[in-house]
């Protein structure tokens, strides 16, 4: 799925928000990376996103994927992407990397994020961190390939007014880098249907 060109910068630019930040002076950027983690189940694929908790922090109680800030003790950003998956989520099944998305920059937290794309070849059993999770939010590709799930609102974030693309699945919204990361991934997929 993975061996073809990107589609890149432009697929994530298409659920970018209208304002993504400018925070000059930030240094070099913390790297991290995510998991796309794509599974079996009832008859379809599925991927698992979290719900984070309620911090002080940027990312305070958003939608993402499994991941977090590459660490010394982590070969590469791929073994970052799938131990931060089994710490943040519970997965002990083994899971095979298909390939690397495009890397984004988030200017709010100075993240350089690398996702991955994974496969495990049996429905996880997950076993959430209760200090980083509120919930897990599981969803078919089929369903996340739906144009009726795409919408957009106005919201007031970081002292501006801000249009704000988002997927809708169940009562939750995957906006933010989340969305673009998941843009591009979603163009991949519509490309192997």
């Amino acid at each position: 799925m993975l061996q073809k060109a990107l589609p890149g910068e432009s697929a994530q630019l298409l659920m970018a928000p209208t304002f993504r930040g400018n925070f000059p002076d930030q240094g070099e950027a913390v790297r991290a990376a995510v998991l796309v983690l794509l599974y079996p189940a009832d008859s379809e694929i599925h991927l698992v996103l979290m719900k984070r908790n309620e911090y002080d922090g940027p990312h305070s109680g958003q939608v993402s994927f499994p991941g977090g800030a590459w660490e010394p003790d982590d070969l590469n950003l791929e073994q970052t992407a799938i131990r931060e998956t089994r710490e943040e989520i519970g997965v002990t099944d083994s899971i095979e990397i298909l390939g690397a998305l495009t890397p984004l920059h988030i200017p709010v937290s100075n993240f350089m994020v690398s996702p991955f794309v994974g496969w495990t070849d049996d429905t996880p059993k997950f076993h959430p961190d209760r200090s980083e999770v509120q919930y897990l939010i599981e969803v078919s590709l089929r369903e996340l390939l739906e144009p009726a799930i795409r919408d957009s609102e106005t919201l007031y974030h970081h002292g501006r007014t801000v249009e704000a693309p988002f997927y809708r699945v169940g009562k939750n919204k995957i906006w933010g880098a989340t969305a673009m990361m998941l843009s591009e991934f979603l163009q991949l997929a519509a490309r192997m249907r």
